[in-house]
């Protein structure tokens, strides 16, 4: 993603770690990007990943705790897949806190992200693209504040998806929502972005 980020946040660039690619990543295009990111998480140790999954969702409820007083309290979260951060635990808290939740759904190719309210707990369905959305759809309007998943992401807090475009197209149409990256500190490369692109507001990462 490319652009100056819209809102400063004095803590979401992250250095370049022992963990993270950032080194190896300069004039790498990003479908080998992508390849390299998905067989790290592969090999990740399910106990490991369980810890920083529960690092990350701590850090991202004390987030929200210090952001969202007085604020409409509507979060898109998204379904973890192919590895992400599972933040299941944190979307049962603020369910219970009060705070309303709605997950993305594709709605058709090459077109932005629609958004359902979701109940954790509720019975779920696959959609066209093997992603689980609650069976009954009660479609919303976007959220305002957007949790992210992050394949891959910049020291300027672009990011790397799978290439299906569909986040880029939902961040389009203003105005857009504040929006949280959710990634591994490990996931951190180097990549020329594209004219469309827009960097995250924030990214939160296990450490």
């Amino acid at each position: 993603m490319t652009g100056e980020p819209r809102i400063p946040c004095a803590s979401a660039a992250l250095p370049a770690s022992a963990n993270s690619h950032a080194a190896f990543a300069h004039g790498t295009d990003k479908a080998a990007l992508r390849t390299m990111l998905k067989a790290a998480r592969r090999a990740l140790d399910p106990v490991q990943k369980a810890q920083r999954d529960a690092a990350i969702g701590a850090r991202v409820l004390a987030w929200w705790r210090g952001r969202a007083a007085g604020e409409a309290a509507l979060l898109g979260v998204y379904w973890p897949l192919r590895g992400e951060p599972d933040l299941h635990p944190l979307y049962a808290e603020l369910a219970r806190s009060g705070v309303r939740l709605a997950l993305p759904l594709v709605v058709a190719p090459d077109t932005a992200l629609a958004f359902v309210e979701w109940v954790p707990g509720e019975d779920m369905l696959s959609d066209r693209m093997g992603v689980a959305v609650p069976a009954v759809r009660r479609v919303l309007e976007r959220p305002p504040v957007l949790l992210v998943p992050c394949l891959g992401f910049t020291a300027e807090r672009y990011r790397l998806g799978y290439g299906g475009g569909y986040y880029d197209r939902t961040l389009e149409a203003l105005p857009r929502p504040y929006t949280v990256g959710i990634a591994y500190a490990g996931d951190q490369v180097a990549f020329a972005g594209a004219q469309h692109d827009v960097a995250l507001d924030l990214l939160i990462t296990e450490g």
